[in-house]
């Protein structure tokens, strides 16, 4: 079983809701706004996640601005 932080876990909870709703790309300091953390927080924590994560698949999807991450659920 994969240990979580509870930025970690608020993360993924936040990804799996809006993923089951039909959003698939997601930037972090979107994900920060709706949850309560810095942008950074979240853009330090999703590379860590797209690693160990089996419950969602997170894939760093393209770079403008900031990075955009591609999520699904398998």
């Amino acid at each position: 079983m994969t240990e979580y932080t509870d930025e970690e876990k608020r993360i993924l909870a936040y990804l799996r809701d809006s993923v089951s709703r039909g959003e698939e790309y997601f930037r972090a300091k979107n994900i920060a706004e709706a949850i309560g953390l810095s942008a950074k927080q979240v853009g330090t924590r999703l590379p860590t996640l797209a690693e160990k994560s089996e419950e969602v698949d997170i894939e760093k999807w393209g770079r403008a601005r900031s990075t955009t991450w591609r999520v699904e659920v398998p």
